[in-house]
């Protein structure tokens, strides 16, 4: 009797630890300093429309590709060919000149511990500063994901703000020392299934507004975003 009950309490302190472990494993992390390459302008090359002349016809197109010296296309020294150069020469020259973004690349290398397809994932990456502990800085992302059981993946995401927006000036003096505790923790998981998993004291209406906006253009190739 007293052994089946050991085995039985046995079970549920086994039990109770599936079932409060982590679905998000922490593989590790880290952060840097980076710079986001600026979109180049968009620029309409469209001009005026060249004319067929006799010399870009089929048999003397053939012809002129036969040739063992290169020669140049007759329809770019034609006026609609210069014309369409020099329209296009004045669209680069209008497009709006970008420059570099600078700021903050942030990665997180997990791996999905639970049993379900993972969806989406609500993280952050937590800066407590050594000097001053009560200065704690969060920056919550939010990645799309399709991370099946058992698998791995690199959650990189870059953002214009830094570990802190404040520091203390004892901080700043540690060049060589570490100046923050850092963490990374998963605030919510949406599984593929349309269940989710949440953290206690984290709350998704709190961010409702934030991530409504980082959402709300489309996606290109990033899987992350700041929010």
């Amino acid at each position: 009797m007293k052994k089946s009950l050991m085995v039985s309490i046995l079970v549920l302190l086994i039990s109770a630890y599936c079932s409060a472990q982590d679905p998000v494993t922490i593989v590790d992390f880290s952060w840097h300093p980076d710079r986001q390459a600026a979109r180049k302008g968009e620029v309409d090359t469209h001009g005026p429309v060249r004319m067929v002349a006799d010399e870009n016809k089929y048999f003397q197109r053939k012809a002129r590709e036969q040739q063992t010296v290169v020669a140049v296309d007759p329809t770019e020294a034609s006026i609609d060919g210069r014309s369409q150069q020099m329209e296009k020469n004045v669209q680069e020259a209008r497009a709006a000149k970008l420059n570099d973004v600078n700021g903050y690349a942030y990665l997180a290398n997990v791996k999905n511990s639970s049993d379900k397809a993972i969806a989406v994932v609500f993280w952050e990456y937590r800066f407590a500063e050594l000097a001053k502990p009560a200065n704690v800085v969060r920056r919550q992302f939010l990645c799309s994901i399709n991370l099946k059981p058992g698998d791995k993946k690199s959650l990189a995401v870059f953002s214009l703000l830094g570990p802190s927006d404040v520091i203390a000036a004892e901080s700043l003096a540690k060049t060589t020392e570490k100046v923050f505790d850092e963490k990374v923790i998963v605030n919510r998981v949406e599984y593929a299934d349309g269940t989710l998993r949440q953290r206690g004291n984290w709350k998704y209406d709190d961010y409702k507004q934030a991530i409504e906006r980082v959402t709300s253009t489309p996606w290109g190739k990033e899987i992350c975003r700041a929010f």
